[in-house]
């Protein structure tokens, strides 16, 4: 199955990010791509963190829903949405959902970020807690693919990828695939970013497709990129440093097998 991790660099102009997006999508989907995932923020880096709060849609309706839902129809994708803001109970606050669609343009799954980011190394502070409430549970989604299987996708988003059991969780309900759409900073993605990644795949068997935001954005803020896609032995198939792009690469369902069978780890777990 080809799946595409596309990379962006947002600004605070929602017209501009969807047909930035609009655009890599096309170029995915001529490359072959079954499953396309976009970045964190696709839709939006503002000046405030506020900002997002003026774009917000009710789940279900809303032109970035829209815009989504007729991407994947036209461009007969599978689609992963990035995140984008979804009105939660609270005026001033929203949920970072990540929405799945298949090619007929539905929404087949909907997972609200779990951990909410908080860093502050004395130059550079953030606190999503400050706009975003956080989502309740984990969620994956079955796709049928071209190539005769039906992938088990895990869903989740950039700051997730610390917490190692989010994915074991998985790991446990049979994901074959994790996707972990992101806007990392340049600061903690230069440390991190790639051997987190590479973990989470080796350490649950599965494939990795990570896209990210990556360059400079209008606000100022310095996102890392790094969009890629790991194999479940935690050799990275595709990537790209920064830049908008599209990430490609095949994934082998055998080779998931394969490495299952050679290494039964996820059968000798204890706890």
């Amino acid at each position: 199955m080809k799946v595409a991790a596309i990379q962006m660099v947002s600004t605070g102009t929602l017209s501009e990010n969807l047909q930035q997006a609009r655009g890599l999508l096309q170029q995915a989907a001529h490359a072959g791509a079954e499953l396309a995932v976009l970045p964190e923020y696709f839709c939006l880096i503002g000046q405030h963190d506020a900002d997002k709060l003026a774009i917000q849609e009710p789940f279900g309706s809303g032109p970035i829903q829209q815009f989504l839902a007729d991407a994947a129809r036209e461009l007969g994708l599978w689609l992963v949405g990035g995140t984008l803001p979804i009105a939660a109970s609270r005026a001033d606050r929203v949920f970072n959902s990540s929405l799945a669609f298949n090619p007929q343009g539905q929404c087949v799954a909907r997972y609200d970020k779990i951990h909410l980011f908080r860093f502050d190394n004395g130059t550079e502070a953030y606190d999503e807690s400050r706009v975003l409430d956080r989502g309740a549970q984990p969620t994956r989604f079955a796709l049928p693919s071209k190539d005769g299987h039906t992938w088990q996708v895990g869903m989740s988003v950039c700051y997730d990828l610390r917490f190692a059991e989010l994915y074991r969780g998985y790991a446990r309900d049979g994901v074959d695939l994790i996707l972990v759409p992101s806007a990392f900073t340049h600061t903690t993605g230069q440390a991190h970013w790639e051997v987190l990644l590479r973990a989470r795949a080796i350490e649950n068997l599965a494939f990795v497709a990570a896209a990210a935001q990556g360059g400079t954005h209008p606000n100022g803020r310095r996102t890392w990129g790094q969009s890629l896609l790991v194999d479940p032995w935690g050799h990275i198939l595709a990537q790209q440093a920064q830049e908008p792009g599209v990430v490609c690469a095949d994934l082998d369902h055998a080779q998931l097998v394969q490495c299952r069978a050679q290494l039964p780890a996820l059968q000798h777990r204890v706890l």
